[in-house]
């Protein structure tokens, strides 16, 4: 039996990079600033939406929502085998939190229409609140099933799933269709594909149709090579909160009962490090001080 899966995905910023400067003055964080890579969780997901289509046929739909420069995780996600890619952005939707993030996508999948699954990341890894999965299947009405690290079986409208925690496994079951949040330890996400690349390298969304006009000229105009895009199923779809028809009010930073007050780093430097006696008397003393200073107890 095939089986529609969406996969809802992230472009953040990689993390290695962010500093203080980033931060605006909102509370909200100037994403164009820093390099950006594809949610490594997101990943995870991704491949095991492939490997269900892989073994049962179907399709794989991938989501993001962001700025037009998310259409870059996309292209990606063409590249690892995704067959539909849809990109959700809005000056409507910035600024938002979980709780925005969350209905905006529901809204989204809504108009895709009929799915059997829904995987995620677990987190992000610029937000680390593993929110956005749990409230889209809330807002869904959907069964959820987080931390899903294998799918044991998939039949007749159950899939029975292993969930991984720190200190063990769980396999519970679900019927269809339901949402997973799925784990870094599910799965090797395979790699791009040079035939798959090559082929989408031109995929793109309208505005980003100037920049290709000028690498391409031989398409003549922007309404040629739109038309190409179309006839070749590379041009990626662009929803707004009007084509969601969302409730506006719930979207963007409007919409968001959160927002962040200040972030702080903690740089911890050479300096800073002391030497423990390999000694029953010195692993104690760093032990009372762990727990003096609330890391241990």
């Amino acid at each position: 039996m095939p089986y529609r899966s969406i996969v809802l995905v992230k472009q953040v910023p990689d993390t290695r990079s962010i500093r203080g400067e980033v931060m605006t003055a909102d509370g909200t964080m100037n994403r164009a600033a820093l390099p950006a890579i594809l949610n490594p969780e997101d990943l995870n997901a991704l491949e095991m939406a492939l490997q269900v289509r892989d073994q049962y046929g179907g399709t794989v739909t991938i989501i993001t929502m962001g700025p037009p420069q998310a259409a870059t995780v996309l292209r990606e996600a063409l590249a690892r085998g995704a067959d539909k890619v849809i990109l959700l952005s809005d000056r409507k939707f910035a600024g938002a939190d979980t709780q925005a993030t969350s209905y905006t996508l529901k809204c989204a999948i809504a108009r895709v229409g009929e799915f059997d699954l829904v995987f995620c990341g677990r987190q992000a890894i610029d937000g680390d609140t593993a929110q956005v999965g749990p409230q889209v299947a809330q807002k869904l009405g959907l069964p959820q099933i987080t931390y899903a690290e294998s799918i044991v079986s998939l039949e007749a409208g159950e899939i029975i799933v292993q969930r991984a925690f720190d200190l063990g496994t769980e396999v519970v079951k679900c019927k269809l269709p339901c949402l997973l949040t799925v784990v870094d330890s599910a799965n090797r996400p395979r790699p791009a594909s040079a035939r798959r690349r090559i082929r989408n390298k031109l995929a793109a969304i309208p505005s980003e149709i100037p920049a290709l006009l000028a690498q391409w000229p031989e398409f003549g105009d922007p309404a040629a090579l739109q038309s190409y895009l179309q006839k070749n199923g590379l041009a990626i779809p662009v929803w707004t909160a009007a084509d969601l028809a969302a409730d506006e009010a719930l979207l963007g930073l409007g919409g968001s009962p959160t927002q962040v007050h200040k972030v702080s780093y903690v740089v911890l430097e050479a300096a800073e490090s002391k030497e423990i006696p390999a000694t029953p008397e010195g692993i104690q003393a760093l032990i009372d001080e762990l727990v003096q200073e609330y890391i241990l107890g």
